[in-house]
């Protein structure tokens, strides 16, 4: 089985040549089985990557290998893809199973935060998604040195230093908005300002520092050097501040949750019965999913009646006999699939916003442990009696 992850900087060339290379190698396996199988894992690959001409702006993920599945047959799978996110890793293993941890980390932080570097040879401006690092822009800046002369040559000098120093803080200013909003929206959770001199303070404290920017600034951190290298150890300074965003956030949406049960505003929702009910006639604005929720989402179909069911058991359930069996009727499995999943895959269709928790905050575990980690934030009131009392009326008429 062939795990390969290509980063977007990397050629596709130069991986169909050691492709090339372990075919070669792969011919000399003595154990005849290990050696088709090998030998067939990298060709399937070697197929899929003559459709790429270059390496997507991404990255570009592909498995290839036989694999047992739950009925104990085998089946040749051939997968890729571009990831919805930059990836930074490189990858190339052949082993006995598909490794997806670069795929896992992607997922772990949809966080994305931005870093001005600015000291008195230029700026940097440059963002961090879970373990991307992408600079978007730069520029250099020459700035007159303080010298000694004195007279009226002295406070000439000294004007234009402050001048020229004011109009390069704005420059700075204008950049930082025009990276960091994006039709009039703030594109980032939050701002790192990083520095080897004053002018990080002097953004700051500037009337020409959109606002909205420096409102998201969470970190102001004193760095060595400037452009890339400075960059780095500011994202070294700065991770801690970065892990409590996240953190800060979670305790802010789930303490929102708790106050909306607390004044009875009938708009909040909880349970996956009532939640989904809820989602379903658009009535959920926000939806609140526990990032570790175990529930699988089984739809099955009787093809004597042609009635669908759909239920939402745990993993231990799902071998039960009588889930698949009604009145005697084996019933068909029309779909599998967990409820996180589902719901990733659909919750845009019906007008809503999504948030993972983890139980890592007091507010989180709470969340887990006594609302069942899946709930949501209202638009409007929902009285649920109502609901159920519709639905019965609309089965009596069929």
């Amino acid at each position: 089985m062939i795990s390969l992850i290509i980063k977007n900087k990397d050629e596709v060339s130069r991986i169909n040549k050691m492709l090339a290379d372990e075919l070669g190698t792969a011919s000399n396996i003595k154990s005849r089985v290990n050696r088709l199988s090998v030998l067939s894992a990298i060709t399937s690959t070697q197929q899929k990557l003559k459709l790429y001409n270059k390496t997507p702006p991404k990255g570009l993920v592909v498995y290839c290998g036989t694999v047992i599945t739950e009925d104990g047959k085998e089946k040749k799978m051939s997968i890729d893809f571009e990831p919805f996110r930059p990836i930074n890793t490189s990858l190339y293993l052949c082993d006995n199973k598909f490794h997806v941890e670069a795929l896992k980390e992607l997922l772990e932080s949809d966080d994305k935060f931005g870093f001005i570097i600015v000291d008195g040879n230029g700026a940097l401006f440059g963002t961090i998604q879970g373990n991307t690092r992408e600079v978007i822009r730069r520029f250099t800046v020459d700035l007159p040195k303080k010298h000694g002369r004195g007279g009226q040559s002295a406070l000439r000098f000294a004007r234009l230093r402050l001048e020229k120093r004011h109009n390069y803080v704005r420059k700075v200013a204008e950049v930082a908005t025009s990276v960091f909003i994006t039709n009039d929206k703030i594109n980032v959770t939050g701002i790192v300002l990083a520095g080897s001199a004053d002018f990080k303070n002097d953004l700051l404290n500037s009337d020409m520092f959109d606002p909205r920017l420096s409102s998201k600034v969470i970190k102001i951190v004193d760095i060595s050097y400037g452009g890339d290298n400075g960059f780095n150890q500011a994202i070294e300074l700065s991770a801690e501040a970065l892990q409590n965003v996240k953190f800060i956030q979670e305790k802010k949406l789930i303490g929102k949750f708790f106050e909306e049960i607390a004044q009875d505003t009938g708009k909040v929702v909880y349970g996956i019965d009532d939640t989904l009910k809820a989602l379903e006639i658009g009535a959920v604005e926000l939806l609140i999913v526990y990032e570790g929720l175990d529930i699988i989402r089984l739809t099955t179909r009787n093809n004597i009646t042609n009635q669908t069911k759909t239920m939402h058991i745990s993993p231990n359930d799902e071998k039960q006999e009588s889930l698949y069996k009604e009145n005697n009727v084996e019933l068909e499995v029309v779909e599998k699939i967990s409820l996180t999943d589902w719901v990733i895959n659909n919750y845009k269709k019906f007008g809503a916003s999504l948030d993972f928790v983890t139980n890592k905050s007091q507010e989180g575990a709470q969340f887990q442990k006594g609302f069942g980690g899946f709930g949501g934030l209202l638009r409007y009131k929902l009285d649920f009696n109502i609901y159920d009392e519709d639905v019965e009326s609309d089965a009596e008429l069929f």
